[in-house]
């Protein structure tokens, strides 16, 4: 057995969307860009409401480790394609140093 380590580094994306439809979407981007995520289903509850939804995670995977730029790149482009086809508006993505909130909704971004 061999055993092989890389830098702990997490980044997840928070989308709200349909876990099927969220797991299909990872499914094509990994097998398109060589990637491994996780999709664990969950619950948005905020003022006035609550809906369905799934983070998705990246690890720095020793196999192919991969630096924190990279990992956070394949992060922005797979949260770009799940907002996309899981009809949202806005996402989340939490990394180990910053959580970046982004939208598309006109009234959020007004001057």
């Amino acid at each position: 057995m061999i055993n092989k380590s890389s830098v702990t580094t997490g980044v997840k994306i928070y989308i709200a969307g349909n876990y099927a439809d969220a797991q299909r979407v990872c499914r094509e981007f990994c097998f398109k860009y060589g990637a491994c995520v996780t999709v664990t289903p969950t619950e948005y509850v905020y003022t006035g409401g609550q809906e369905a939804g799934v983070i998705v995670g990246f690890i720095n995977y020793p196999r192919f480790p991969k630096s924190l730029d990279e990992i956070q790149d394949q992060a922005q482009e797979l949260a770009k394609e799940l907002c996309h086809q899981l009809y949202q508006k806005s996402y989340t993505i939490e990394g180990p140093n910053e959580t970046v909130w982004f939208s598309n909704r006109e009234e959020d971004n007004r001057d």
